[in-house]
């Protein structure tokens, strides 16, 4: 009889109603064969999360080179969160996945529908910086049941994945089929009000070559301010073949979403502190919400053309479609609390995103010296329309102080001038890249991009073209690692990246894009068999920076002369000991406007000097009959950062604190209770600004309290 050997890692499962197809399979024969005669090995996939983590601790990555290398062989930063600390914390959300990594915060998240994060300085929403499994995507929220890791590439990474700002990259990475039968359960509520249901199966399928799996999630919970609701339904299935010498995994994911359009609260200018309002009230309408769709669709293949060689294949297909109504805050009476508001509206607005790469890795020898080569070509086709675009007058109905809602109605009225926002961008590269064993010490890796781009953007109704452009750039990278010990290992990179850039404005022409140089050292270490960490300096110079300003309620875009980001950063996770695990970061950085008229010597927004965070757990077994009890908690923090790009007031920083227990039945099927508590103390905070006014600053979460029943098979 044939056996299966790798210990492939998998994408969660299907939403609620997957429950029916759930029970038949948990009474299946958790095994399987193969044809009689004939074994299978498979090769594990580098994505795996049970080989790329153990626990808390990261073991290797792909992220940073596309192959498969130690994380100490690597001359860059890669943070980890892993699986388990996902499961501990029951992370939501990325935002929340990256409390966890050093100089990585929330930025504008346009009202709570995008993910949007800032790292080392740079990042915006639709920046191009998320991915998932290393190939871009338009999803709104990228973070779901399907996620196996968050990895975080610092500093650039232009050579390998193109158009990107300098700060680094997001990678999630999904779970994959895996060939042992097995599968989970689980049912979370919320102290906000209603919950979240998720199911998880994977498997192989009987006398195939085939595994598979197939995750979902329901989510209906209330939202914490005094109205609106967070609904969604995802589903992911996977299917993996595994041939002798090939690997093909397709996967798919669909999510339907409904969430409320909150652009927080208000700063007032003459005091520089948050309007003295409760932190539920809203200042907009119960209308406020996006309504969409998105989907993914990503093909992996791998063939190994002898013991030296592999051709590596990655396509990704994705979508969002929404349509979202908004009352939006224009002025504010700091004198009265009056409120000056208009409702605005899109309808129709699509985003679509091709990617496609195709690699070919070597492990080779030339005279004498063992080098992992990977060479590539990739192409990205982005296509953004925005057809309807609502806009009514300005109304002054509303007092914060006194909130009466309904005043207002939805915004029917079409504005030719603001609809069919066009946004297309198409990029051809070729890339290659070495990693040369120079000794069993020194390791020097080098790459070159070549990437050709082209722009199109505009609006209106007659059709205003703002960009019209086609360009190139060479970007290169290189990176030395000494390796002092087995254990330690020294590291400095230098690295270019550039990101074209345009404006969907009609009175704004082409913009030159972005480009920046960065150079970085540091030291990495594996600590008592268990911990990894790092600890870095970057030093980032960037010309010609986007940024927004709002101009007669309507936002423009300009670009800075010069900027610069420098600062420090360590992070560390892993086991203490056999029983306790901790993840826990520190990040330093001063990032401020070098050369510009305006706003030389001012901050970048939404960056904080300082960010911190710690988590431990404590596993306590053999409790109760052989069960364990799992306690934990930690907390994260920032500093205090300006709010717009002219520091006219600052979001106030911060500390947060979370708790959780953990218990888990040895039974037929093991059952595990748990209970998060996050923002223990239920402290008033708020995460980022839009950066362009003091009309619009994110409140973070309140006091919340999860209890959650999980059942694996």
């Amino acid at each position: 009889m044939a056996t299966f050997t790798p210990s492939l890692s998998g994408v969660k499962g299907r939403a609620l109603f997957s429950l029916l197809f759930i029970a038949p399979l948990v009474q299946a024969a958790d095994t399987t064969t193969a044809k009689d005669g004939e074994t299978l090995t498979v090769t594990a996939d580098p994505n795996a999360v049970a080989e790329a983590t153990n626990g808390y601790q990261p073991l290797n990555t792909s992220t940073a080179t596309l192959t498969n290398m130690p994380m100490l062989d690597i001359p860059q930063v890669v943070n980890t969160v892993s699986d388990k600390v996902l499961e501990d914390q029951h992370a939501t959300s990325l935002d929340e996945a990256l409390y966890n990594v050093s100089n990585v915060v929330q930025t504008n998240t346009l009202g709570g529908t995008q993910d949007a994060f800032v790292r080392r300085g740079f990042g915006a929403n639709r920046d191009g910086s998320i991915m998932t499994n290393g190939l871009r995507t338009v999803l709104p929220r990228s973070f779901n049941a399907a996620t196996g890791r968050v990895e975080v590439l610092k500093g650039p990474a232009s050579t390998l994945y193109g158009i990107l700002d300098p700060g680094g990259l997001i990678n999630v990475v999904t779970k994959r089929p895996e060939t042992t039968f097995g599968g989970s359960i689980s049912a979370t509520s919320s102290s906000f009000g209603g919950g979240t249901g998720q199911v998880d199966v994977t498997g192989p399928i009987d006398g195939t070559r085939l595994a598979y799996r197939l995750t979902g999630e329901y989510q209906d919970e209330d939202y914490w301010r005094n109205f609106g609701n967070e609904r969604s339904t995802f589903i992911a299935p996977s299917l993996t073949w595994f041939g002798d010498d090939a690997t093909v995994t397709v996967l798919y994911s669909h999510r339907d979403y409904k969430t409320p359009f909150d652009r927080g609260t208000i700063f007032d200018l003459n005091t520089k502190q948050p309007v003295n309002v409760d932190r539920k009230t809203r200042f907009d309408e119960p209308f406020n919400v996006t309504d969409g769709q998105s989907d993914l669709a990503q093909l992996n293949a791998e063939y190994r053309l002898n013991s030296q060689w592999t051709a590596k294949f990655d396509y990704s297909f994705s979508q969002d479609k929404y349509s979202d109504n908004q009352a939006r805050v224009m002025a504010y009476d700091a004198k009265t609390g009056n409120l000056t508001r208009r409702v605005d509206a899109t309808q129709g607005s699509t985003q679509r995103m091709h990617s496609t790469r195709a690699d070919l890795q070597g492990n080779v020898d030339i005279a004498g010296f063992y080098n992992e080569i990977l060479t590539g070509v990739s192409y990205e086709n982005y296509d953004l329309l925005r057809t309807d675009m609502m806009r009514c007058k300005n109304v002054k109905d509303f007092n914060i102080y006194h909130p009466t809602y309904g005043k207002l109605g939805k915004c029917t009225t079409v504005s030719a001038a603001d609809s069919d926002q066009t946004l297309k961008q198409e990029s051809y590269s070729a890339y290659a890249q070495d990693a040369l064993y120079l000794t069993d010490k020194w390791i020097a890796v080098a790459g070159l991009r070549y990437q050709y781009y082209t722009q199109y953007a505009g609006k209106g109704r007659p059709f205003n073209v703002n960009t019209d452009s086609r360009d190139e750039q060479w970007t290169p990278k290189l990176g030395l690692v000494y390796k002092l010990t087995p254990s330690v290992s020294l590291f400095a990179n230098y690295s270019q990246t550039f990101m074209p850039q345009s404006s969907i404005a009609s009175y704004i022409g082409d913009l030159p894009p972005e480009t920046s140089n960065a150079y970085e050292v540091g030291a990495k270490f594996d600590l008592f068999d268990g911990i990894t960490a790092n600890i870095a300096l970057f030093d980032i110079h960037k010309r010609n920076v986007l940024y927004n300003e709002s101009v007669g309620g309507e936002t423009i875009a300009k670009t800075a002369g010069r900027v610069r980001s420098q600062g420090v950063e360590v992070d560390l996770a892993g086991s203490l000991t056999e029983n306790t695990n901790i993840i826990a970061s520190y990040g330093y950085t001063d990032a401020k406007v070098l050369e510009d008229p305006d706003y030389a010597g001012k901050p970048l927004p939404n960056v904080p000097r300082h960010t911190g965070s710690l988590f431990l757990t404590y596993d306590i077994h053999n409790v109760i009959g052989g069960n364990t009890l799992t306690l934990g908690g930690g907390g994260h923090g920032v500093s205090r950062r300006s709010a717009t790009n002219g520091a006219d007031y600052y979001l106030p920083g911060y500390f947060v604190a979370d708790a959780f227990a953990a218990y888990k039945m040895k039974l037929q099927y093991p059952v595990t209770l748990q209970v998060n508590v996050k923002n223990l103390f239920d402290k008033t905070y708020y995460t980022s600004s839009i950066a362009t006014n003091n009309l619009g600053n994110q409140i973070g979460d309140p006091r919340e309290v999860q209890f959650t029943v999980k059942m694996e098979f």
